[in-house]
């Protein structure tokens, strides 16, 4: 692998660090890293440490994932977990949720937890990012700290992401069989008004402990923490709201849409949620 300009200035030895999430994207840059990729085996660094950051809320797929990854590796993967977890954190922040202008989970249940299992070593941390991605993310900043884009620097995209997973007997995540797109928290902000379909009908105590969350006033906006934009989730439970959503998003392809299927009058456009969504969560 190309090495990084040098920006250490200290001399001393520096750790390796990739950061997995029990998706897809992390998860072909592990085995990219590990050499498993053929053609790609340069990219092989040995003494990798591989970690996940565990919000003790991700979906059981999740944990079976990456358990399924450790062996593909032949490395163990080390979880880290937040001193206070997410229950904790939510009162202390007034019940106000998460949201991708606030996103204090990230940094509490994530950033925090890495940049403590990292100290104040040298360290590069291996960012799962696509070559067809253009965007930063939500990453450490700490100056000790360097940012390495593998999949971006082999030109791979999320073609050869699947085709990586593939060709090496992992294949894709199973939570995208029921239609979540994305690693991450069940009750994640970042997903579409389908995926909370989705996970209500997979996961309904899932979904009865993200509404738990929720505080909706009818009378005052300043009492309306939701996980979806402008709306509750319990409006999903009325079979008629949840149709319209099905109804919405699951429309087939047409050429005046551009070939697209997830519209945007519920929150956040599909591209947006691509563009914005957390690097250590949602790859």
């Amino acid at each position: 692998m190309t090495p990084l300009a040098p920006s250490f200035t200290d001399g001393r030895e520096v750790r390796h660090v990739l950061n997995v999430s029990g998706g897809k994207d992390s998860s072909a840059m592990a085995l990219l890293m590990a050499g498993r990729v053929k053609g790609l085996e340069h990219f092989r660094h040995d003494g990798m440490e591989y970690v996940f950051c565990d919000t003790q809320k991700e979906l059981p797929e999740t944990y079976e994932y990456l358990a399924r990854l450790e062996a593909e590796l032949g490395s163990k993967i080390i979880h880290l977990n937040a001193k206070a977890g997410f229950d904790h954190w939510i009162k202390v922040f007034g019940g106000y949720l998460p949201s991708p202008q606030n996103r204090w989970c990230t940094k509490m249940l994530k950033l925090k937890p890495f940049e403590a299992h990292v100290g104040d070593d040298n360290v590069i941390s291996y960012v799962g990012l696509r070559a067809d991605e253009n965007r930063s993310g939500y990453i450490s900043t700490k100056p000790n700290i360097q940012t390495r884009y593998p999949l971006k620097e082999a030109g791979i995209d999320y073609k050869g992401v699947v085709k990586i997973l593939e060709d090496s007997g992992l294949g894709l995540p199973t939570f995208m069989k029921w239609g979540r797109t994305n690693s991450g928290c069940t009750f994640c902000f970042f997903q579409s008004p389908l995926e909370w379909v989705r996970l209500l009908e997979t996961y309904p105590h899932y979904f009865e402990e993200a509404m738990s969350y929720e505080t909706w006033d009818e009378n005052d906006p300043n009492k309306q923490f939701t996980w979806m934009q402008d709306k509750p989730l319990s409006s999903l439970l009325d079979p008629v709201y949840r149709n319209k959503v099905l109804a919405l998003y699951c429309k087939p392809k047409t050429k005046a849409s551009g070939g697209k299927n997830l519209l945007t009058a519920f929150g956040l456009a599909a591209e947006e949620v691509a563009n914005n969504a957390c690097l250590m969560c949602q790859k």
